[in-house]
């Protein structure tokens, strides 16, 4: 069943691509789809994607992923008429009703958005975090601490379901003392990182309508897998996952119907791909 080359990019339907797949053959799958038809896209992907569509693809990724292994979903909501569409919860519940564990939901901070006269500003997007039971890899990140990010034991309470409080146990204080003699703090589930026009990333890659920035996949892909791990992305596009999948140190597969995009990637990957070194 399996005939795909490894750090490769097919030129065809993710689902043509994962149909030749075993199960539980993924480790990792770092994507983005499209976004209710935010964008246009070569070869007029956005003119059918769908509900049928997307289903399709998220119960495929199911079966092709390992047990344990991880999809970062990264979505949005168009507005119309007034509402948003709520098509990203509607894609994590049918995740979750074809077997994935909805692990996490992370929100990306997009610094410099761009204004809504008529709203706060559309600022971030989902990162849902979807396992397929308890993820085999999970390498925490870590920030300097703020001044305000130590905390008294003595002051701290413990508060159960009904809404007492207790003191904190032996173990409980000195789990809080080992965390203030860290220098970092544990990374929330809020990222915040550069986007937009010629922004978070060093490749001239904005032919392509929709790039998310080299630090959001990279930080995934360190997250959530280990190095030899197999990465996935089945809207490979400008080909960001492949790259930073690259960088560290994870073998790759992606999926793009456009040739346009696959040369756009084959190129900006190919410095990468014939250096010796990694880094």
């Amino acid at each position: 069943m399996n005939n795909l080359e490894l750090n490769k990019i097919y030129c065809e339907s993710n689902l043509e691509t994962m149909a030749r797949m075993p199960e539980g053959f993924i480790d990792l799958t770092v994507t983005s789809p499209p976004y209710d038809n935010l964008r246009t896209y070569k070869d007029n992907i956005d003119k059918t994607w769908d509900e049928h569509i997307w289903k399709a693809i998220i119960k495929e990724l199911y079966r092709v992923t390992k047990k344990g292994g991880v999809v970062v979903w990264v979505v949005n909501d168009a507005t119309i008429n007034g509402s948003e569409t709520g098509t990203s919860f509607r894609q994590a519940l049918c995740a979750m009703e074809c077997g994935f564990n909805l692990h996490d939901t992370m929100i990306y901070n997009r610094i410099s958005p761009f204004p809504d006269l008529i709203r706060f500003h559309q600022s971030f997007e989902y990162m849902f975090i979807l396992s397929k039971g308890k993820p085999n890899t999970f390498n925490p990140l870590y920030e300097p601490k703020s001044k305000n990010s130590e905390y008294n034991p003595k002051s701290m309470k413990f508060r159960h379901k009904d809404g007492s409080t207790k003191e904190l146990d032996e173990a409980g204080i000195e789990r809080l003392k080992k965390s203030n003699e860290r220098k970092d703090k544990l990374m929330s589930n809020i990222w915040s990182i550069p986007t937009g026009y010629m922004v978070g990333t060093t490749d001239n890659v904005w032919v392509h309508p929709a790039t998310f920035p080299d630090k959001l996949a990279g930080q995934h892909i360190y997250s959530w897998s280990k190095e030899g791990d197999l990465v996935y992305d089945p809207f490979i596009g400008s080909g960001t996952t492949a790259k930073m999948a690259h960088i560290y140190k994870r073998n790759w597969i992606g999926s793009e119907i456009s040739q346009e995009y696959v040369d756009l990637a084959n190129k900006r990957l190919y410095p990468y791909l014939t250096q010796q070194t990694l880094f």
